[in-house]
C-alpha cells in the first residue's frame, strides 16, 4: 500500500523520521510517499516537548511555557537547575544535554537562550528547526526581535507560540499563517465592536 503525504515542513519532519527508521521513502519538495510496509522495529516519532524557556544571559526568565503538570516547586527546580547548565555550557560545545529522562536542545539568539525538553530518541535537529522555526516568526512580527520585545510584550510572544504549538507538538508550520491570526487578534483588541473577523 502507498501513501502519499502532502505539502509542508511538518511532512518534511515525518520523511526524515521516516528515513531514519528504515522505511522506504521519497521526498520530492512539495510532497513524499512511502510504501506501507512497517515492522515492529519501525516507529514514527513526533517531537514533543515538554516545556519551553526563554532566558536571558543574565539568567532572567523571559518566557515558560509547560506542556506536562508541574507542580510550583517543580517548576522552580526545572528553571534553576537547567539555567545553571545552559549558562556555564562553553559556546564551543554542541547545544544538547542529557538531562534525567529528558534531553535538554538550546541555542541562543543574540541575548536570549531559547531551551526545550524534549524525549531522549527524539530527533535534535528537528527541535533546533523548530526553536529556529519560532524565532523566524518572532523576528517577523517584531520586526528584528530582541529581549525588550518580549518583556514588554510578552503575551504577544505566547500567542505566537500557542498557535505554533499545541500540547507540547508542532502544529503550524506556516509562518504566514501564523503571523495572519496574530495580526487578526491585534485587530480584535484594538477594535473590540467589530466581533466578526475573517479567519
Amino acid at each position: 500500500m502507498e501513501v502519499v503525504y502532502g505539502k509542508g515542513l511538518c511532512y518534511y519532519y515525518y520523511y526524515v523520521h521516516l528515513q531514519s527508521s528504515g522505511i522506504n521513502a521519497e521526498y520530492g519538495g512539495s510532497q513524499f510517499k512511502h510504501t506501507n510496509n512497517f515492522t515492529s522495529s519501525h516507529t514514527l516519532i513526533i517531537i514533543m516537548f515538554h516545556w519551553v524557556l526563554l532566558l536571558s544571559r543574565q539568567g532572567k526568565t523571559r518566557l515558560t511555557k509547560w506542556f506536562h503538570p508541574y507542580t510550583p516547586k517543580e517548576k522552580a527546580r526545572i528553571i534553576r537547575e537547567v539555567t545553571t547548565m545552559v549558562l556555564s555550557r562553553a559556546p564551543k560545545l554542541c547545544n544538547f544535554l542529557e538531562w534525567k529522562e529528558h534531553k535538554i536542545i538550546f541555542k541562543r539568539y543574540a541575548s536570549l537562550y531559547f531551551v526545550v525538553a524534549v524525549d531522549r530518541d527524539d530527533n535534535e535537529l528537528i527541535t533546533l528547526e523548530i526553536i529556529h522555526h519560532f524565532v523566524e516568526i518572532l523576528d517577523r512580527y517584531f520586526g528584528n526581535v530582541c529581549e525588550l520585545d518580549l518583556i514588554f510584550n510578552f503575551h504577544k510572544a505566547y500567542y505566537i507560540l500557542d498557535e505554533l504549538l499545541v500540547a507540547g507538538e508542532l502544529q503550524e508550520t506556516s509562518k504566514k499563517t501564523v503571523l495572519r491570526i496574530v495580526a487578526q487578534q491585534d485587530a480584535l483588541q484594538e477594535n473590540p465592536s467589530e466581533a466578526k473577523v475573517e479567519l
